[in-house]
């Protein structure tokens, strides 16, 4: 049985008061018990580690090609992810699916005239490529869909693709982006009178269609520092809404904040701090994704590569149904380039091991709040119009390091007045490919309760 509970009085009773009332909305209310299960879980013993018939499998979860604004064919980009030993992609092309007879100029978009050439040089088979005059002249090729390229490129139990959707909407000049991952259906942009409204809108849609299709999709939030679009007072109160990019490998999308705006990493910790101790919802996951749109692009560092941030699932078969249903339970970690070889949740302890690299450091620290933190807050704005669009400042207390270790292991202790903990990895490398300037490889374990 799950019971709806009145939200206790925090500093921001307005904000909580507004997240009660979406819990009294029918499809809110539908993806909080959607989501609820977690709350029951989320104490349980965790063993994540490849073992008899579990296997981790590395995947891109926000992926764009020339159906929208990437600058690739969608073949020759899955293709890339095979060959570079991923087991699975998921397109999320701009409020569109790979599924309807589309006929571009092959020239005049974005890959142009190299994207191209390395298409009618990837090896496909003959008569793969259709091409015809366009009327207003110039060489028309016609865009792969999903099934044709599933079909060629999916690989049973080896490498599989996805479709998904990136649904972009907007509140004013905010972009607020959520990706789905798994369904065959079109999701409109919802709209709504504020960034609140337009995220639990779209995710009220996403909940609605999963549960009237039977399909085991996925809704995350993208990038929410891109333009500085969603604050993490905003994003805690969604209902239904588990998991947000806490990584995106799009140099535009500001994962480290600047002096007056919070870093993801800090955005995460603030809102698992309330959602598990004010808002009585479910831990949020956070995923780190490449965001890709450029694969023509050479040199390290510039423009939003392939190859940058992943997530990594543990499950039994490699089927869109098995991911979604594991990273729903948590079953995954993040990484831009540091590997593990497991982590492991028993007997009081959270434990961590790393796939070393000979030549290579490693922290390992162990993020969290405790219960009776200090919950205060100050606006990060001066200027009062502002005050609600900046992420606020919080104490010490919130996400503070509770342990930190060198070393390729690391264990914590749970004292049992932990609200949450998690852990972060960052290796001594330099991301060869970053998204940001002098970019350490990371890893990040997703929060646990004691």
């Amino acid at each position: 049985m799950i019971c709806l509970r009145r939200l206790p009085a925090s500093p921001h009773g307005s904000l909580l008061q507004n997240a009660f009332a979406m819990k009294t909305k029918p499809l809110a209310t539908l993806a909080f018990l959607i989501s609820a299960c977690q709350i029951l879980v989320a104490s349980e013993p965790i063993e994540l580690k490849a073992t008899g018939n579990l296997h981790w499998s590395k995947g891109n979860m926000h992926t764009h090609s020339l159906w929208s604004d990437g600058d690739d064919y969608p073949e020759t980009i899955a293709k890339w992810y095979r060959d570079h030993e991923y087991q699975f992609l998921v397109f999320t092309d701009h409020n569109t699916l790979l599924n309807k007879e589309r006929w571009i100029n092959t020239v005049n978009n974005k890959g142009g005239e190299q994207a191209f050439r390395k298409l009618k040089a990837a090896g496909f088979p003959q008569g793969w490529i259709q091409t015809r005059m366009g009327e207003s002249g110039g060489t028309e090729v016609l865009l792969s869909t999903f099934d044709k390229i599933f079909d060629h490129l999916a690989v049973p139990q080896e490498f599989l693709v996805i479709q998904g959707e990136e649904v972009s909407d907007r509140f004013g000049r905010l972009p607020v982006h959520l990706c789905v991952t798994n369904t065959s259906d079109l999701l409109t942009p919802r709209g709504g009178d504020s960034v609140v409204q337009v995220l639990q809108a779209n995710v009220d849609a996403a909940v609605s269609h999963r549960s009237r299709t039977g399909e085991t999709a996925l809704i995350h939030l993208n990038h929410p520092n891109f333009h500085y679009a969603v604050t993490a007072e905003q994003l805690m109160q969604i209902v239904g809404e588990s998991f947000f990019e806490v990584y995106n490998g799009h140099p535009a999308v500001e994962n480290l904040g600047d002096e007056q705006h919070a870093s993801t990493d800090r955005m995460w910790d603030i809102i698992n701090t309330w959602r598990l101790s004010r808002l009585d919802l479910p831990v949020l996951y956070g995923l780190a994704t490449d965001d890709g749109h450029a694969y023509h692009v050479e040199k390290p560092g510039k423009d939003a590569q392939p190859g940058r941030g992943w997530v990594v699932v543990l499950t039994d078969t490699l089927t869109p149904e098995a991911i979604v249903t594991a990273m729903e339970s948590g079953k995954f970690y993040s990484s831009s380039g540091v590997t593990l070889k497991s982590v492991s949740k028993k007997d009081k302890e959270l434990v961590v091991v790393v796939e070393g690299e000979e030549g290579v450091t490693y922290t390992i620290e162990f993020i969290g709040t405790k219960k009776g933190f200090d919950d205060t807050s100050t606006p990060a704005s001066d200027d009062p119009e502002d005050a609600d669009k900046v992420t606020r400042r919080y104490s010490a207390d919130v996400g503070k390091v509770l342990k930190s270790v060198s070393g390729t292991s690391a264990t914590y202790e749970f004292t049992g007045d932990e609200i949450y903990v998690r852990a972060l990895i960052t290796s001594s490398k330099l991301h060869p490919n970053p998204g940001e300037k002098d970019e350490l490889e990371r890893a990040w374990v997703q929060p646990v309760q004691p």
